[in-house]
């Protein structure tokens, strides 16, 4: 178990936030409904890659949306 832990990267709410593109709260809510699993360290959480990875994982048969370019 020490290797597979040492291996294992945990991500802080504002960094999930960011690579979800979705507000802090957000990432709370998720939490606290426990369809995001996380540790708790004293007042902050951290939430396993892993986890996010499941998370913003597409059903099969499910095409995500076209990204519009807003830039120049």
């Amino acid at each position: 178990m020490g290797s597979a832990l040492k291996d294992m990267r945990f991500l802080t709410v504002a960094e999930v936030a960011e690579l979800m593109r979705v507000s802090s709260m957000t990432v709370y809510r998720l939490v606290r409904s426990g369809e995001l699993p996380a540790v708790r360290f004293g007042h902050s959480y951290r939430i396993p890659e892993t986890a996010v990875a499941a998370a913003v994982e597409l059903p099969t048969g499910v095409q995500a949306p076209n990204r519009i370019n807003r830039a120049g």
